[in-house]
């Protein structure tokens, strides 16, 4: 049974940095695809970028490119997302996600109801 669980959320001022850790268990990951999900208060979970596991491909959402980087370790099956300048915007519950044989276009990997697995979300706080 693969499991997800998110750590590293919390509150930080604007301008700062925070690492979310997903460690994943219950598979062999070397064919997935993981991805990170946001749901801010009163609106829609959205995309936020997405790691192809075989071979470090990715994808962001404009609005974290540069700012935000994802990564992940092999040995340690958990898959990162390094948030630097973070804004008050950023502000969300952040999902981790895995999904198997996921076609890699960006419209695909973007798409939530692509994934078979979720985390139980980390809050995130950006205060201004």
């Amino acid at each position: 049974q693969v499991q997800l669980v998110e750590s590293g959320g919390g509150l930080v001022q604007a301008g700062g940095s925070l690492r979310l850790s997903c460690a994943a268990s219950g598979r062999t990951f070397s064919s997935y695809v993981m991805g990170w999900f946001r749901q801010a208060p009163g609106k829609e979970r959205e995309f936020v970028a997405a790691i192809r596991w075989s071979d470090y491909s990715t994808y962001y959402t404009d609005s974290v490119k540069g700012r935000f980087t994802i990564s992940r370790d092999n040995a340690k099956n958990t898959v990162y997302l390094q948030m630097n300048s973070l804004k008050p915007e950023d502000t969300a519950v952040y999902y981790c996600a895995a999904a198997a044989k996921l076609l890699w276009l960006r419209t695909v990997v973007a798409t939530q109801g692509r994934y078979d697995y979720w985390g139980q979300g980390t809050q995130v706080t950006v205060s201004s």
